[in-house]
Parts: C-alpha cells; structure tokens; sequence
C-alpha cells in the first residue's frame, strides 16, 4: 500500500531496509574508536559521531557535559508534539582498555561482525540513531522521540544515572537497545548489582629478618575472601564474586597493603540492602591483629523487574517484531544495565531491543549483521503502534 501522510509506515520500513548499508558504515566507524569507559576522550568521540550522523539528518542534538567520563548526547524529534517523550536508550563505552582496536579493528566474516563493543552495543547506538532518523524523515510517532546516548554505563553508569532517571521520569516509554540476546530474545528483567572496594592496611616487615613485626594485609584479604563467596546463594540469585585483588610491596616484605573488588549481583532490593550491609561486615571485622579495613561502593544498578506496565510493552513489541518476521521472547538476565534505572523511577521499559550478538565483554564479541535492519523495523513498528500506550 503506498504510504500516505497518514501511514509513513511502509516508508519507514523501507528505508531501514535500504539503509543496510549505510548501517554498517557508522557501525564501523563506531568501532574503530576505543572507547574505554575511563577513555573521555574516546567516549566522547563516539558521541560526536553520532551527532554528526544525526544533525545530518536534520535532528537537534543536546550535549550535556560530564566530569571525568563521556559527555550525554540527547538527541530529540518532535518536541513540541506536547506529548511525553518515548526514549531510546544506549551507551557508547566499552569494557575494553585503549588500544584494543588496533589489536582486533572491525571486520566481518560471514553473516558476523567482529570488533570490541560491536554488540555491546555500538550496533545498537547505530539502531537507535537510524530509527530516529526514520522518524525525523516520514514522521508518524504517536508522541515526541528522545534518543539519548551515554558515556559510562559499563562501570555503573556513575555520573550519567541521574540524566538517564531525569530524562526517563519524563518519557512514558523506554526502549533500551542493549544487544539482542543470541536466541533473538529481548531481555524482561535483569539482576540489580553493586560493585565495590575494600582497601586493607597492615604493618610492613622484612619477612626474614623482622617476620613477627610484620601484619600482613594480604592474609587478611585472603581471610575475608572466603567469607565474601559464602554470601552466594544460587538459588535466591545472589552471587557475590572477587574479581580484581592487588597488595603487597615486595616479594620480601610482609604486605602492608592490600585491596579487592568485589561484585554483588542480585534480584530484589531487599536482598541488596541486607547482602551490602554483609559485606562490609566482613569488611570491616578484621582477624589478623594491627591491620584495619574500609569499603566503598563504587558504582550500583538497580534490577529490572517487570511490571504489568513493562509486560503489556513487552507484548506489543513482541507483536511489533513479528509483523516484521521476527519471533521474540523474553528472557531474565544476569547482567546489568541502564534500564534497571528507567525502571525504577516508574517508566515502563524494555531492554535488549538492538541487534542481535554474542560473547559480549570478550575478543570473540559478534553482531548477527541481517538482524540490524530487521530489529531496527521492529522497534520503529512498535514505535508507531504505541499509542494505546501512551494514554
């Protein structure tokens, strides 16, 4: 049927489908930038490409400053529409240290892409900058759109959580373009976590010659340790993990320092309250005489559970998806994610909506390249059929 001012749809639809190309372009030239999270520069870079994409494409792009991490990048269409905004989330750092892409650049083999942060979620940066470019061309949102880009979520999202929570407080729904899961699904509900440091003082001493002066802060580390994985309980779907230990000044000296990092991941907020307060406990009880400790938490996401709200999303975009082809579900996930705030703060969302890809967070990372235009179809039909849920 051809489109008319009332019915961009097929008009949308078939420009994503002829953007492949294009798609893959700005995929790799999103890639081929390091973007570590403590990379500003990189993460910035990232940013500034992106707006370079969009204002091309007519749209007017906000850049909201940040301290010591990758600056916000809003980008919005059809603000004066009156309605509250649907926002399409996503995140331009990576876990991987600069210098990562000159090691392993961009390349695809097959029906693959391969490169640090292609999945996670660079491929889905792209998706969301194409669909809001759709929209921005043909129209057809049934309330104004937001894309909002940032800089730092892989460690906890420390200085951008409260523009994510300020602008999802004024959306009504949330998409968040985090990477499809390999089974195609889309994610309904993540485990909330906490992620924290304990520093250890002891008393340094030759280790041969003055052995018994020495408190080793190493011993205590290791005491503490053991403690902390018994906190894990599988079945209530708690974990607590070590994984970063440093300490010590020598081979021969007894380790008058030492330090853990440690990961909590969990499903409900009450068991975040009483498992942190465990914790530093620990922390804090120290059994190796004259050595002391302290914790500080470092950086937190809430959980994502699902709300009858979020559910009746979740259905229409799983309807969305199927008009295009796709078959979807949903899936919990113990991973992280910006969408565990927007949730919080009441806005119904659902996470996972980019394309599709795998081994994220290691050298081996994919995109399904055929997915990109395909999600990016489903998320613009959901977007367009979205009004019932706006009322």
């Amino acid at each position: 049927m051809p489109a008319t001012a009332a019915d961009p749809k097929p008009q949308i639809l078939e420009w994503l489908a002829s953007s492949k190309a294009d798609m893959l372009a700005l995929l790799e030239r999103l890639v081929m930038i390091d973007s570590w999270s403590y990379d500003k520069a990189g993460v910035d870079r990232v940013g500034e490409a992106i707006q370079e994409f969009l204002e091309g494409h007519g749209i007017d792009v906000a850049r909201i400053p940040v301290e010591g991490h990758g600056d916000g990048f809003r980008a919005s269409v059809g603000a004066a529409a009156g309605n509250r905004p649907i926002m399409l989330l996503g995140h331009r750092d990576t876990v991987f240290p600069t210098g990562e892409v000159a090691k392993r650049p961009f390349r695809i083999e097959g029906d693959r892409a391969y490169g640090p942060g292609v999945a996670d979620m660079k491929a889905g940066l792209v998706l969301n900058a194409f669909v809001i470019a759709a929209f921005k061309q043909f129209g057809g949102a049934p309330a104004p759109l937001i894309a909002l880009f940032t800089g730092d979520e892989e460690i906890g999202s420390p200085t951008s959580r409260p523009i994510i929570e300020n602008a999802a407080r004024e959306a009504r729904l949330v998409f968040n373009s985090e990477p499809g899961r390999p089974t195609g699904n889309v994610v309904t509900g993540r485990k909330g976590g906490v992620f924290m440091r304990c520093d250890i003082k002891g008393v340094a001493a030759h280790s041969g010659g003055a052995y018994e002066k020495g408190r080793s802060a190493i011993e205590e580390l290791a005491r503490k340790i053991q403690v902390w994985h018994k906190l894990t309980d599988l079945e209530a779907g708690i974990t607590v993990n070590v994984g970063l230990v440093a300490g010590g000044q020598s081979v021969n000296t007894v380790a008058p320092h030492a330090s853990a990092e440690i990961d909590l991941r969990y499903v409900r907020l009450d068991q975040r309250d009483a498992t942190v307060a465990a914790i530093r406990e620990i922390a804090e009880t120290c059994t190796v005489p004259d050595t002391s400790a302290t914790l500080e938490v470092l950086g937190a996401f809430n959980p994502l559970n699902q709300t009858p709200e979020a559910a009746a999303l979740f259905e229409h975009y799983v309807a969305a998806a199927r008009e295009v082809g796709l078959t979807v579900a949903g899936e919990f996930s113990g991973g992280c994610a910006d969408s565990g705030f927007t949730a919080a703060v009441g806005t119904p969302t659902i996470c996972a909506t980019g394309p599709v890809g795998g081994n994220a967070h290691s050298p081996e990372e994919y995109l399904q390249i055929e997915s990109l235009v395909p999600r990016a179809q489903a998320m613009a039909t959901a977007i367009l059929a979205s009004g019932p849920l706006l009322r």
